[in-house]
């Protein structure tokens, strides 16, 4: 049934590639999907590699589900998970299939789902088809994408697609939608919020107004309403990110490639964390004090490399990060790239200091 559902996946995007007049010719329709099969080839090697995090919880919580007649289930508390992943993890409790493969098919069609939005985004900046395959095809090479999803079984292409795509919509003017996709980012993964502080540069020029920023809030509440539903308390649920603060654990760093990687020997723990949080709001708003200065000059090319500042910079600076949270700067390095061709080492560098927190 996973082998049929990733050829399903590969006919699909091969189908979206050429919807969206990305191939002219046979020899080009070729090329595409032989270097696609090799990508999704990959993916499927790497896809019976069992880690910890799927013994220990995911099968775990698929089982659990599957116990407890699935959806109805999600009226317990289980996992630290947002309720949006649980309802994957519940529909996935129905399948007569491997839960190890369902859980890592679902990242590799996000990680499809994530480099489209990255092509869109590109799309803005150039009408060259060359660049926007580019741009398509070094999203799902990359390696921390590679790995995240059919190595490990993360789920980080999930919000980080749905966090592209918020961009895109709102560099195309499209602020409703633009704030259904963030909160539906924010829904999946906490770390949306490393792309957060661009909305408020968008106030500037008013790509996005007061008035919109109600959406985000309404969107949150009707994602988490099936649980509700189910019979989970409702604010608990709406809470549930304040309710895990104290579950961040108590290293300053883990295995990521932030300020904290470079100083292994600190005492005073809990000041190194006032000055993580600090700096990392002093580099917030120096970015808001440059972009509010020119905010009369700020186009799309300043609103993505500022998105892409932000990914970069606030994991940077914050302490208790773990080895994925520069998963969006990767990908968002890539787009700037291809729009900057001149820039190409941006992703190089960005996604090396990435890879390294995997090594680890």
């Amino acid at each position: 049934m996973v082998p049929l559902c990733v050829l399903l996946l590969l006919a699909a995007t091969m189908f979206f590639l050429y919807r969206q007049k990305l191939i002219k010719n046979s020899l080009e329709f070729f090329l595409c999907l032989g270097l696609l099969a090799l990508l999704f080839a990959v993916r499927w090697l790497c896809m019976a590699h069992i880690t910890l995090d799927y013994t220990d919880f995911l099968a775990k919580w698929v089982e659990f589900f599957r116990a407890r007649g699935g959806f109805s289930a999600l009226k317990y508390s289980i996992g630290n998970y947002n309720v949006p992943y649980l309802y994957l993890l519940a529909l996935i409790s129905y399948i007569p299939a491997p839960d190890l493969y369902l859980i890592k098919l679902m990242s590799i069609i996000f990680d499809v789902v994530l480099a489209f939005a990255g092509l869109k985004i590109v799309s803005l900046f150039t009408k060259s088809r060359i660049k926007k395959l580019v741009c398509f095809y070094m999203i799902l090479l990359l390696p921390t994408v590679i790995l995240n999803g059919s190595f490990w079984g993360q789920c980080d292409s999930i919000y980080a697609a749905f966090a592209l795509w918020s961009l895109y919509f709102a560099l195309k003017d499209r602020p409703i939608l633009s704030m259904v996709m963030i909160a539906l980012s924010f829904g999946f993964k906490l770390q949306a919020v490393f792309i957060m502080p661009v909305f408020f540069v968008f106030l500037y020029r008013k790509k996005l107004k007061i008035r919109h920023l109600i959406v985000f809030p309404l969107t949150y509440v009707v994602l988490v309403l099936p649980a509700v539903l189910a019979g989970r308390p409702f604010l608990d649920t709406i809470t549930l990110y304040f309710n895990q603060i104290d579950t961040v654990g108590t290293a300053l760093n883990y295995n990521s490639s932030s300020v904290f990687a470079l100083f292994t020997d600190i005492r005073n723990k809990e000041a190194a964390e006032r000055i993580g949080v600090i700096a990392a709001f002093v580099f917030v708003l120096t970015v808001f004090v440059l972009t509010f200065i020119r905010r009369r000059r700020l186009t799309n090319d300043a609103y993505l490399s500022a998105a892409l500042i932000f990914c970069i910079g606030v994991p940077f600076f914050l302490p208790h990060m773990h080895d994925r949270y520069f998963f969006m700067a990767d990908v968002l390095s890539v787009c700037f790239a291809v729009v900057h061709p001149k820039r190409s080492f941006v992703p190089v560098l960005v996604s090396f200091a990435s890879l390294l927190g995997y090594h680890a």
